[in-house]
């Protein structure tokens, strides 16, 4: 749970594949829970789901990922053989799965399912035989259409994030020489690549893609040539500005993380959720206004120690912030940040409660329903949905 992008992943780039086994044939759970908040202060409802083929051993499972308007959530699960297959789950509880054709089916191959929009078209990637990934955008009638923005060898290629309402992807791609290049692919098909000027040229270097608002702006962050993040916003006519949060490290692999994915989110009004890596690899959460100012933050009960700390999560219309943090024990708990900056924590109440388990949340939508999944106390992973 210590990557940057991916919540279970311990590795760069494993897309949270570890080790997986076999599972028996998984029928479809819908677990309704009602808990208290860790604060007390409200109730809230949980929904937990497994979609049907999940597997059920140590980091198998499903993964919520995006949550739409109508509460529509898209997301992948993993299956017993290691194979990753994408879903969307309806808002009256309807799973429905899917696969892209060219997929392959092989160990941590397959089709990872990744945001959705308001029309319930979905953006994702997936990885063939050959261990290459591609963009997907799979329409509401289920409808799929791949996308590469360059040729590209075995764990390279291209990775679609995140899609706005008018079905515009933000996404990343990796190169031949294993350099990060951001890009925007257009509805009508159009891939626009981009870099920014101070990214750095090096091995896992270079312009990471991110979030996309409705006005087309995307926020992201870029790994300069000495290997340290920063934060940039990209608006819609191409012009990119680059920042720091404040209190940020300046060595290898600390920095500012942009939004993106479950690192952080972009909303209509500009303002940006994600997180930062200090000098003594504590993560603290934060959020810039669109006038540039940066608040940062910490979830209470937030550990602060290395690798320990907050994450940035998804932001809605309204400034409200879901995101993660883990504490001094590397249990992971989900929190709520309201506009006004009071945050709320919580749990799934059959998260487990070890090293690398617990509940981690990332997608909202504009009524505040958040997507998720949580560790259980054997690392199986589940979704969640929670309704405030």
């Amino acid at each position: 749970m210590k990557n940057e992008k991916i919540v279970v992943s311990k590795t760069a780039h494993s897309q949270r594949l570890k080790s997986f086994r076999m599972s028996a044939a998984l029928m479809l759970t819908t677990l309704m829970l009602v808990v208290a908040a860790t604060t007390g202060a409200t109730a809230q409802t949980f929904t937990t789901f497994d979609a049907p083929g999940a597997g059920t051993g140590a980091y198998e499972g499903t993964f919520g990922g995006g949550i739409n308007t109508a509460g529509v959530i898209a997301g992948y699960y993993i299956d017993g053989g290691i194979a990753l297959h994408g879903f969307v789950r309806a808002a009256n509880g309807k799973i429905t799965t899917f696969n892209v054709k060219n997929a392959g089916t092989g160990k941590s191959q397959g089709t990872g399912g990744g945001d959705i929009n308001t029309a319930g078209a979905i953006a994702g990637w997936y990885i063939d035989a050959s261990n290459v990934r591609h963009g997907f955008v799979r329409a509401a009638n289920g409808t799929i259409t791949t996308f590469s923005v360059k040729k590209a060898g075995a764990y390279q290629g291209t990775f679609g994030i995140t899609i706005n309402t008018a079905g515009a992807i933000a996404g990343e791609y990796l190169d031949a020489n294993n350099v990060f290049h951001g890009f925007v692919r257009a509805a009508n098909g159009t891939i626009t690549s981009f870099n920014v000027k101070k990214a750095g040229t090096g091995t896992y270097q270079g312009t990471v893609g991110g979030a996309i608002n409705t006005a087309g702006a995307i926020a992201g962050s870029y790994i300069d040539a000495s290997t340290v993040h920063h934060g940039y916003v990209r608006a819609a006519n191409g012009t990119i500005t680059s920042f720091d949060a404040p209190g940020a490290g300046t060595g290898y692999g600390q920095g500012t993380i942009g939004g993106g994915g479950i690192g952080g989110g972009i909303n209509t009004a500009g303002v940006i959720a994600g997180y930062y890596v200090d000098a003594r690899n504590v993560r603290h959460g934060y959020v810039r206004a669109a006038n540039g100012k940066i608040t940062s933050f910490d979830a209470p009960g937030a550990g602060t120690g290395a690798n320990e700390g907050t994450f940035g999560g998804g932001i809605n219309t309204a400034g409200v912030i879901a995101g993660y943090y883990n504490d001094a024990s590397d249990v992971y708990h989900g929190y709520v940040r309201a506009a006004n900056g009071k945050i709320t924590t919580f749990n799934v109440k059959k998260a487990g409660t070890g090293a690398g388990q617990g509940t981690a949340d990332g997608g909202i939508n504009t009524a505040g329903d958040i997507a998720g999944y949580y560790l259980d106390a054997g690392y199986v992973i589940h979704g969640l949905l929670r309704t405030p």
